[in-house]
């Protein structure tokens, strides 16, 4: 046995992080898309209807910044994806399904019932769990274009919204007769 460090043979460390088996790491790995995934589009029953909403639409009618805010919640499920190493295509349907929310999301009004309808987290979650159950591939090539696809998505969400914000400060002044 090869020791690296200057203590003593019998003396060994314990780690407090505890290692899950690859199997096991990739089941919490799904648990917890599928968790963020209903916590964002399926948290609670419309009164009335077979329609359920979580909290995208729900911070979708902050003006400016809540479609921003879950659709940066909702990057955490295309992150486990890079964490387990899924196909481009992939990562590209997913930053696409993003993309789509954030940016019809950020209509007023029209693009919260957008995101009632369209559940772009669900159908993430749906995609990362029908990719990871899928026999492993080979990705490290990969990590590269992972991190531009994931960076872009962030980019033009947030162009998104800041030129929407800029058109309604224009709109107001227009309107205000500033």
């Amino acid at each position: 046995m090869l020791h690296l460090s200057t203590a003593t043979p019998h003396c060994q460390s314990k780690s407090s992080i505890e290692v899950l088996p690859r199997d096991e790491a990739r089941k919490h790995l799904l648990a917890i898309a599928d968790m963020l995934a209903k916590v964002l589009d399926t948290t609670v029953r419309i009164p009335g209807t077979s329609w359920y909403i979580g909290l995208d639409p729900l911070l979708g009618l902050i003006p400016g910044i809540g479609d921003v805010i879950a659709n940066l919640i909702g990057t955490v499920i295309l992150g486990l994806a890079t964490r387990l190493q899924l196909p481009r295509i992939v990562l590209a349907r997913m930053s696409l399904n993003l993309l789509i929310n954030g940016t019809v999301g950020a209509v007023p009004i029209v693009g919260d019932l957008f995101s009632v309808w369209f559940r772009s987290h669900t159908r993430n979650a749906a995609l990362l769990r029908e990719a990871a159950m899928k026999p492993d591939r080979e990705t490290h090539a990969d990590w590269f274009y992972v991190a531009g696809i994931i960076g872009g998505t962030v980019a033009l969400l947030l162009l998104t919204i800041v030129s929407i914000v800029w058109s309604v400060i224009k709109l107001w002044k227009v309107v205000a007769g500033g």
